[in-house]
């Protein structure tokens, strides 16, 4: 009996913040060996040809279980090969001019399109099984080696509410090719589980992000070939002319796939704020502009996604200063939300103390002086918190919130500044802590009317001076 892997991920996608089981069994030689070990060699490229020939992150060893089989999960590997995109990559704009490794900016203000750099990587597992025909003898593979599986990790991670699939040999899985825009698949879902109904203030930068098939050229019914943004006034008739936003290499998307991780899954920038760098229809319209709508398109100009509407807050705010946050959501990528009520801003100190005499012992005569002596300051540290609330939301709105609380990585984002032209990440992203630790779901029939509070601590302490 030769080495077989007899469970693996049921979808060619995984999320690495789940199980990633793999179970191989080689009964023959576990029966007929000594000291037999299941051998996993663990490849993470982004490029899949290279995972032929790339050099492993870890060799893992595990002893037969009871029936003779090896078991593995190799979540905790894999988390670490993952993170957020935080920057935009190479080839994006920000206000027309290209991203280059000087000059950067956060993600979230893509004119268009920005390839993912980090969010996507993939995995191929070498198995073997090892073992010694005598009980002292040399250890040595035995048999051939088994490297048939070959995945595409996300960093995202499975609640415990995601319906998991399985199938006749136990393969289990969360679906993700809901995620896959393209192939001949229409209504796909984007990486986000935000309601496809959002608000959003003119200023607000922001982004929704998606995967997608690989593209061979202009052939029907095979990948994204472009995004469409219908502009809406308040009686619900058409603005100007369709917004389109093609996925080529000049809007930071791509014309020519390969088999890159970066060309697996794009951010898209299409809140007001980004389309306000560079549409000029957008501009044009924004006196009368209500609402608009966001949909992904293929060459046969087939609807090949949900669709999201996005309306503009009123600019009048009862004189509150709106409050956007941004949070890294499920799937790795990151959502939105304005806090457009009321909010408060509050700055807690603490400081080191000394006592400081009270005249000049240091010179050839005492001196007393009026701004010496007594207890000092020696360093004061300041934080500053902000408590938000929210507008009434809907019961869609309240689930997709659970998200920003169980959220690793928080942000403030500020809006459009017509005067910044090479931002910085510092410029627009102020990371912050959230202190609102527990979170009630809300339901209309239990609270009626819902409306959320939630209080950050910014990260970083404000500057002062030390003595």
């Amino acid at each position: 009996m030769a080495l077989t892997i007899e469970q693996n991920p049921l979808y060619t996608l995984n999320p690495v913040g789940q199980e990633v089981i793999f179970t191989v069994s080689d009964l023959t030689t576990v029966g007929a060996y000594f000291n037999v070990k299941y051998v996993a060699e663990v490849h993470i490229s982004t490029v899949d040809i290279d995972l032929n020939t790339s050099v492993a992150v870890g060799t893992f060893k595990t002893t037969p279980n009871n029936t003779g089989v090896g078991m593995y999960d190799f979540r905790p590997i894999l988390e670490s090969f993952v993170s957020p995109d935080n920057l935009a990559a190479l080839g994006s704009e920000y206000k027309g001019a290209a991203t280059t490794a000087i000059k950067t900016h956060p993600l979230h203000l893509i004119d268009k399109y920005s390839l993912n750099d980090n969010v996507v990587r993939y995995l191929k597992i070498r198995f073997t099984i090892e073992g010694s025909t005598t009980a002292t003898g040399t250890v040595a593979q035995v048999g051939a080696e088994d490297d048939s599986v070959q995945y595409t990790l996300i960093n995202g991670y499975l609640k415990y509410t995601d319906v998991i699939n399985r199938d006749a040999t136990g393969n289990f899985g969360f679906n993700t090719e809901i995620f896959q825009l393209g192939g001949g698949a229409t209504g796909n879902q984007l990486l986000t589980n935000a309601p496809t109904t959002q608000y959003a203030n003119i200023n607000d930068y922001g982004t929704l992000s998606f995967m997608t098939t690989p593209k061979t050229g202009d052939v029907a019914n095979t990948t994204l070939d472009y995004f469409k943004i219908k502009l809406y006034d308040d009686s619900g008739s058409p603005l100007g002319t369709d917004i389109i936003i093609d996925n080529v290499d000049a809007n930071g998307g791509n014309t020519t796939w390969d088999s890159a991780t970066k060309n697996q899954l794009f951010h898209l920038g299409c809140f007001p704020a980004n389309l306000k760098n560079w549409s000029t229809i957008f501009l044009a319209n924004m006196t009368n502009l209500s609402y608009y709508l966001v949909e992904a398109f293929n060459i046969s100009d087939a609807s090949i996604s949900d669709r999201y509407t996005i309306y503009i807050n009123c600019p009048t705010l009862k004189g509150y200063e709106p409050i956007r946050l941004t949070w890294l959501n499920q799937w790795g990528v990151w959502d939105y939300y304005t806090f457009k009520m009321k909010s408060t801003k509050s700055i807690s100190t603490k400081g080191s103390t000394y006592n400081q005499l009270g005249g000049t012992w240091n010179e050839s005569i005492y001196s007393p002086s009026g701004y010496k002596g007594g207890k000092k300051a020696f360093r004061v540290n300041a934080m500053e918190k902000v408590v938000m609330n929210t507008d009434f939301v809907n019961q869609s709105e309240a689930t997709w919130f659970e998200e920003l609380v169980n959220s690793p990585e928080v942000y403030i984002l500020d809006g459009y500044q017509s005067d910044h032209t090479n931002p910085l990440l510092s410029t627009y992203v102020t990371p912050v802590r959230l202190l609102t630790s527990n979170f009630t779901k809300k339901t209309v029939a239990n609270d009626k009317l819902i409306q959320y509070t939630f209080e950050v601590e910014k990260s970083k302490t404000l500057r002062t001076q030390s003595v």
